[in-house]
């Protein structure tokens, strides 16, 4: 006998193969999430690797086709996995315009693009950029909590740093303009302020490339000083975001589950709803 589902039973089935496709896809809590992580970053090096194979000149002569045919393999895996990603999640705009589905959607654009433009396939070389979720899959305590950390202390400490970087520009345009005053008349290499100004940066943040050096007393004299206060503007930033990560306590867990709606992630391991859109994580029990 056949068995016949109502339009609601055929309804629920195809809810929970859904959320079943989006446990296994955007989280690593399960073990089949975990294997298909893990499966995809075996892919993402291999096809990086096919990349960086390519481009030498030997290998490319006597390989060449091959590495053409799995570059074109691992983008047509790429993107049945992205395409899976946009139509298992609630709202497909939020994660084609989070950050991973953006690197995602920028990891299979090159090879397609290739087909236009030649050469723009070296640009595969961002799928390196997917391996951030290594920290997500691999977790899970420390390296989540350890990462939110970081990053809340940048976002924290982001009006400082951009008071600071304003500060050094103005720094470095002064001491460039008074460089080319200097040195402008004696020496081809301050040829501009422009030129004085490029000479500044590299000076104050102890590159020291040596493409341009001074030849008059007073201004390896103001090197000098230059260079004694680069040492001190290179600690400024770094107190500023271990203060802030200092300031920032996190106690709670946090674990791999990915809310359906705005695709955001780190939520406590005793979270019902998402702390970023207040939509329910997990689905409702349905009853019978």
């Amino acid at each position: 006998m056949a068995l016949h589902l109502t339009p609601k039973s055929e309804f629920m089935a195809n809810r929970q193969i859904r959320n079943r496709l989006h446990e296994i896809i955007f989280e690593a809590d399960t073990p089949e999430g975990k294997f298909f992580d893990v499966a995809l970053l075996v892919m993402i090096l291999l096809s990086v690797l096919v990349v960086s194979l390519e481009s030498v000149e030997e290998w490319e002569m006597k390989y060449g086709r091959i590495f053409t045919i799995l570059e074109w393999v691992f983008t047509g895996i790429f993107t049945i996995e992205y395409l899976l990603r946009l139509i298992i999640t609630v709202r497909p705009i939020r994660y084609a315009t989070s950050f991973y589905g953006i690197i995602d959607l920028l990891a299979i654009i090159p090879t397609y693009l290739s087909l236009i433009l030649a050469g723009t396939q070296y640009l595969i070389i961002i799928r390196i950029l997917r391996l951030l979720r290594v920290f997500r899959i691999f977790k899970l305590g420390k390296y989540l909590v350890e990462g939110d950390q970081l990053r809340r202390a940048m976002i924290a400490s982001r009006n400082k740093i951009t008071v600071f970087l304003f500060a050094v520009s103005l720094l470095v345009v002064l001491i460039g303009s008074i460089m080319y005053l200097i040195e402008g008349g004696t020496n081809d290499g301050f040829s501009s302020i422009p030129r004085s100004i490029y000479w500044a940066i590299v000076t104050l943040t102890t590159v020291g490339y040596g493409d341009i050096t001074p030849q008059t007393d007073i201004g390896q004299l103001l090197s000098a000083i230059v260079m004694i206060l680069g040492y001190a503007i290179i600690a400024v930033p770094t107190g500023i975001v271990t203060n802030e990560m200092i300031s920032v306590n996190l106690k709670r867990r946090t674990n791999t589950q990915v809310c359906r709606y705005c695709t955001k992630e780190g939520h406590d391991d005793d979270a019902i709803h998402c702390k970023y859109c207040g939509e329910r994580l997990n689905p409702e029990p349905q009853s019978a």
